[in-house]
């Protein structure tokens, strides 16, 4: 399928091939008719993305806060090039379309196939020939609604709520600040409730739009003459900003037109340093409006369909969007003056070249794309040829941040591993990365690199939820498997890869987890200055983990699985590989409460291991970020060890002190990666055996039950292939 995509790093647009979307549970596939164009919104987008690097800092403070940050602990080449590749990540353009139900997923009432829908949402509703909307952001087009018109549909919904903050009454006079397309359908819905509106903007061409759908419209420097002089120098009774600026003039005007115990209401972009005066002697009332309404920016109720009661949230976002539609059915709202413009698809970047260099007067601009056949829409999308000397043919399922910055660096070049396949979630994200590996196709579908017979390797690197299935999968189509920690959320889970890898491993397949630590050049001088010990080791990893929004899918039990499993598993992991010997028991206790309703990652694990070693492990999410992350200490056998951060470690015997440091963090991805590739090319590689992931991986999982009932549970390792050793088998 087509759709447009933005390269953020260059600033270049272009309509390209991608994998159409899969359905997923909660929502729908739509092919789309008619797409709008947010002009305003879209062209600071473009703008953004067309500055340099140093023009990116400037608008994005706080993330180049976050940049210097890095290049401290991981070097300022480390830091570039993560960077780089964050900024070669494409983005979608687009959030507002109309057009067909072509597939309805589970868990979704009230939609069929055939269905006529708007549909709402930042990479949902995005300019493309199919989407997957959520049920939330999806609702039906009335009876005599066109896909043109339905297009309208976030737009229409954000001027809505704006209106609702403002709670015009009828026979009020309201002034709207900024006429672009937000501004004109602000107009024509205050007009609709019968409101006196005065527009403000300084191009004559929205002026004379606004007036012909029957405001009074002014120039910037004239509002406070026509508002005074239509309020008899009372005032307006509300304020509604719908201009985007990087000054605080927009608020300044609302705030000098306001009679007093008036209301300003801002809906666009504008800088937000209140001049004290006039909002203090008039007693103004200053309300934000939060684009199409109550449920946006809720994961719950945009991702997981949980609607807010009627009674008590009577306008949602998604109830926006229907009474907009409805309004348009009742010809209060005439959309068809404001659509200036309208192109095909193919032609997307041409619409984009009109709004940058302003050619000609524009405002709403509809993307048109054609009916689609009934034929099942293509999730494969075949690129290049196909290479067929290597001996590893990997097929990469899963391509977020983490995979893109950490692991597959270490896999481009590497002698004989050939990355034949991308699979990820979003169609431009398989294109782009398939398209800076060479990778001869891309998909959504991993099913499709499962089918492959050419692809002998997979790595997977997608949510938690899904590892385990996709484990068992690949080992039962005959892959080998490096799978992203954590190996699987729950025990039911474990023990179905345990079962399903016995019968793989007699017949040669690999499986390895990504606990990369312990593949740290710090983690192997640790390990060989305890070389040869006769007594256990006490052991204590502190992991200064910082916040994670409560509302990140790691913190979601069905997806992340939370904390503990999600990532305190890499510190078990070490602790087992530095003492050599599996997890035996653990009791783990989390703090009393905490205002998030999160508790678990803010705990202590204790662990005691088959040799008699024990070891502590403290999560604490609640730290300041200028501590370091990571810190791990070893004792026994007299002597002693100290991991600070993985950028230096301190051994300590015989009453002397050796340092070892890097020049920046060293956390094991290259060993991991190059571990992994050398398994598959020669059979005496041996890697960590699978009853030490299957111990750490039942420790966590014990934890997370621990910190409920309390209790200390012991860790037993089930999997055992009758005549082959741990050691064989890795």
């Amino acid at each position: 399928m087509k759709q447009l995509v933005q390269n953020y790093r260059k600033g270049l647009l272009r309509v390209c091939e991608v994998p159409a979307p899969m359905v997923r549970p909660g929502g729908l596939i739509v092919a789309s008719r008619c797409s709008l164009i947010s002009a305003g919104t879209e062209r600071a987008s473009v703008r953004v993305a067309q500055r340099s690097l140093m023009g990116k800092a400037m608008e994005r403070p706080d993330q180049a806060r976050k940049v210097m940050d890095q290049v401290k602990k991981k070097g300022l080449v480390e830091t570039a090039r993560l960077v780089l590749n964050r900024l070669d990540a494409p983005v979608a353009l687009g959030y507002s379309c109309a057009g067909v139900v072509i597939e309805v997923g589970d868990e979704v009432q009230g939609f069929k196939v055939g269905d006529n829908v708007a549909c709402a949402g930042q990479n949902y509703a995005s300019h493309a020939e199919i989407v997957f909307v959520p049920k939330n952001l999806c609702v039906k087009l009335p009876e005599g609604v066109d896909f043109q018109d339905a297009s309208y549909v976030a737009l229409g919904a954000i001027a809505l709520q704006g209106i609702r903050q403002a709670e015009p009454r009828l026979g009020e006079t309201v002034a709207v600040i900024g006429l672009g397309l937000l501004g004109q359908l602000t107009v024509q819905l205050l007009l609709a409730n019968g409101c006196t509106v005065i527009g403000s903007d300084p191009d004559p061409y929205k002026l004379e739009m606004a007036r012909e759908s029957g405001a009074i419209a002014v120039l910037p420097e004239q509002l406070e003459e026509a508002a005074e002089s239509l309020s008899k120098g009372q005032g307006v009774d509300a304020s509604i900003i719908t201009a985007s600026a990087k000054d605080n003039g927009p608020v300044r005007a609302a705030a000098a037109v306001c009679r007093k115990r008036g209301r300003v209401i801002v809906v666009g972009a504008v800088s937000m340093n209140l001049p004290r005066e006039p909002f203090y002697l008039k007693e103004i009332d200053l309300r934000l409006s939060t684009s199409y309404g109550p449920g946006r920016h809720d994961r719950v109720y945009e991702e997981k369909g949980v609607d807010y009661p009627y009674a008590y949230v009577r306008w949602t976002e998604r109830r926006n969007m229907e009474a907009f539609l409805d309004l348009v059915r009742k010809r209060h709202l005439d959309l068809k003056r404001l659509t200036t413009h309208r192109f095909p698809i193919d032609r997307a970047t041409d619409a984009y070249t009109l709004i940058m260099e302003e050619t000609e007067p524009y405002l709403g601009i509809v993307l048109d794309y054609p009916a689609i056949a009934g034929d099942r829409p293509a999730r494969v999308v075949e690129l290049r040829p196909a290479r067929s000397e290597s001996r590893v043919r990997l097929g990469i399922i899963g391509a977020g941040n983490h995979v893109k910055d950490m692991l597959i660096p270490h896999l481009r070049g590497r002698p004989g591993v050939e990355i034949r396949a991308v699979c990820t979630g979003s169609g431009i994200g398989a294109r782009a990365v398939a398209d800076k590996l060479q990778a001869a196709y891309c998909s959504n579908d991993y099913e499709a690199i499962l089918d492959d017979r050419d692809i002998n390797a997979v790595l997977i690197g997608t949510r938690h939820d899904s590892h385990a299935a996709m484990v068992v999968k690949a080992l039962g189509a005959g892959k080998h498997v490096f799978v992203e920690k954590p190996l699987c959320l729950d025990e039911n889970e474990l023990d179905g890869i345990a079962e399903v890898y016995v019968r793989a491993a007699h017949s040669g397949l690999r499986l390895m987890v990504g606990f990369n630590r312990r593949h740290s050049p710090h983690a192997r001088k640790v390990r060989a200055h305890f070389d040869g010990r006769t007594s256990p080791l006490v052991m204590v990893y502190r992991v200064n983990a910082g916040t994670i929004d409560p509302s990140h899918w790691i913190q979601d039990r069905t997806v992340g699985g939370g904390r503990i499993i999600g990532e305190g598993c890499h510190f078990v992991d070490l602790m087992q590989s530095v003492c050599g010997s599996p997890v035996t028991t653990v009791r783990s206790v989390s703090v009393g409460y905490h205002q998030t309703g999160i508790t678990n990652d803010q705990s202590i694990m204790a662990l005691e291991f088959a040799d008699g070693s024990v070891g502590t492990l403290v999560y604490a999410a609640a730290g300041d970020t200028g501590l370091a992350k990571e810190r791990f200490e070893a004792f026994g056998g007299g002597r002693a060890a100290v991991i600070d951060d993985f950028t230096s470690t301190e051994l300590y015997s015989g009453g002397r002190r050796h340092a070892f440091r890097t020049r920046k963090q060293e956390k094991g991805f290259f060993e991991e990666m190059a571990l992994f590739c050398a398994s598959l090319l020669r059979p005496d590689v041996v890697l960590p055996a699978f009853d030490e992931i299957e111990a750490v991986t039942r420790a966590c999982i014990a934890a997370e039950r621990g910190f409920v009932t309390g209790e200390c549970y012991p860790i037993g390792t089930t999997t055992v292939v009758p005549g082959v050793s741990s050691a064989a088998l890795s």
